[in-house]
């Protein structure tokens, strides 16, 4: 589903609305959105805004049902269906077990990307010396922003040793016609391919690529293992490759059906104090030196469509990337963590700031394990607080998960206090990216934890009476 497919399907299903008032970029086109938004209305198309002949595309995932169309699914178990098989692999003993062990290496490489020779990216070329940013509709989101930024760019980057490439989301300020800030955090795919060409002294080439396939879009946001491929990922997701073709002015492959390309380098010692910007967080991050990305050549489809996204307090439409990839990779950390049963990580803690899981406890300090088992995990790595309660917990409810926060813990027995990376977005550390972690045991305690009183049952009711009460609940007129 590729994006103008996308736009037709849900014209006729009622779910994205054009608007053709003229209409800023600078503010109004995310006050509009958030409006839009908070009322859970459609995807809005701005084919209007002043100063630019580029239609201007936001709210592409701000509703499950638009996730689903991205992906061609109907159901997140059907999107869960494509990943969890890859999980249930297990090493081939006999002939007949190797042979379907063949059949499966099969079907993931009937998803690895294709290389075209012409993609429809590339019917029109802009040159280095005809770049002007300011002719593509780029948002100024908030009123202290330093600017326009990039918000929902696809950055491709290629590792100056292996020669693999890596997919990533970086906000990219403008700072004039053919030049922006990257702003990478460190461990960052791109971050990392930075720091080993400035260690061998090299220009880094790089490639934005906007408004390709919405499942390329999240797949960059993904947390995935470094030696996995994010345009794999979108694959496994789609069922089907993506087509990559060969940028013009770069050594780098960007998504084939992209609208926009901006292909360029990245000096090895350049850098711009980028900022601020009214982020997720719903503060503005402050200034911060980041390298200054150089546009060789921009290149374009026939009717090129700029995507957008405008993040700040939430809930705004990163809330469902975010839901998005908790339910997508929950299989995988139980794979890893087989006892872990359930993970929320709630929108209003930011995705760091709070993660609550449930287990199957069996034995004392379980819960502990499986803190430390978390924080070992990629970007689980930054959660702020850490709270583990017992399987029978709803943990999607949060009066469910208040009520056995403070009714399971006795803060001087079931609290750990850690030190650790933290996000580097979160302002309330003394050191940015590093600080106070917390880990709270909410489960059922055993004696050998420090309990010396039997802990006791709650007080549920039995499953005859529930069944009898059901069966007379009609006759009851209640």
């Amino acid at each position: 589903m590729d994006l103008m497919n996308l736009i037709r399907l849900w014209e006729r299903k009622g779910a994205l609305k054009r608007i053709a008032h003229p209409i800023s970029r600078d503010l109004e086109v995310t006050e509009i959105y958030r409006r839009v938004f908070q009322a859970e209305g459609p995807a809005l198309l701005f084919e209007n805004i002043e100063g630019t002949g580029i239609p201007l595309l936001i709210n592409i995932f701000g509703s499950w049902e638009r996730i689903w169309d991205v992906f061609g699914v109907s159901s997140e178990k059907e999107l869960l269906d494509r990943v969890t098989h890859l999980l249930n692999f297990e090493p081939p003993a006999g002939m007949m077990d190797k042979a379907r062990a063949l059949w499966k290496l099969k079907d993931i490489a009937g998803l690895l990307p294709r290389t075209v020779k012409k993609g429809p990216c590339q019917h029109h070329i802009v040159h280095e010396e005809e770049v002007d940013l300011s002719s593509y509709p780029i948002m100024t989101s908030w009123p202290n922003d330093a600017g326009r930024f990039i918000t929902l760019p696809v950055v491709v980057t290629k590792d100056p040793v292996t020669g693999r490439q890596n997919m990533g989301m970086y906000r990219m300020q403008v700072l004039d016609r053919n030049h922006t800030a990257m702003h990478w955090h460190p461990s960052k795919g791109g971050e990392t391919h930075y720091r080993k060409a400035r260690e061998t002294g090299t220009r880094l080439e790089a490639a934005c690529a906007l408004g390709c396939e919405p499942a390329v879009i999240y797949a960059a946001t993904a947390p995935l293992p470094p030696d996995i491929s994010e345009i794999l990922f979108a694959g496994l997701l789609l069922d089907r490759p993506i087509e990559t073709v060969k940028c013009k002015t770069v050594d780098i492959e960007v998504p084939a059906y992209s609208h926009i390309v901006l292909e360029g380098y990245i000096y090895e010692d350049e850098t711009f104090l980028e900022g601020p910007f009214g982020d997720h967080t719903g503060y503005y991050t402050p200034q911060r030196p980041f390298p200054v990305f150089h546009i060789t050549a921009i290149t374009t489809n026939e009717n090129p469509v700029y995507p957008s996204i405008a993040v700040g307090w939430p809930p705004l439409e990163d809330v469902f990337l975010g839901k998005l990839t908790e339910r997508l990779f929950l299989p995988l950390m139980k794979f890893v963590i087989p006892e872990l049963q359930d993970i929320e990580i709630p929108a209003s803690g930011l995705f760091h700031n709070f993660v609550f899981v449930s287990i199957d406890k069996k034995y004392p300090g379980q819960a502990y394990r499986v803190m430390d088992s978390l924080w070992g995990l990629g970007q689980m790595s930054t959660a702020k607080i850490i709270v583990v309660f017992d399987r029978d917990v709803n943990i999607h409810d949060l009066n469910e998960v208040l009520f056995h926060l403070g009714g399971n813990i006795d803060p001087l027995r079931d609290i750990t206090l850690k030190k650790g990376p933290l996000d580097i977005l979160d302002h309330s550390s003394n050191e940015e990216g590093f600080g106070g972690k917390m880990g709270i045991d909410a489960t059922k305690k055993f004696r050998e934890e420090g309990h010396g009183r039997t802990w006791p049952k709650r007080a549920i009711m039995d499953e005859k009476t529930i069944k009898k009460i059901d069966s007379i609940w009609t006759a009851l007129g209640l």
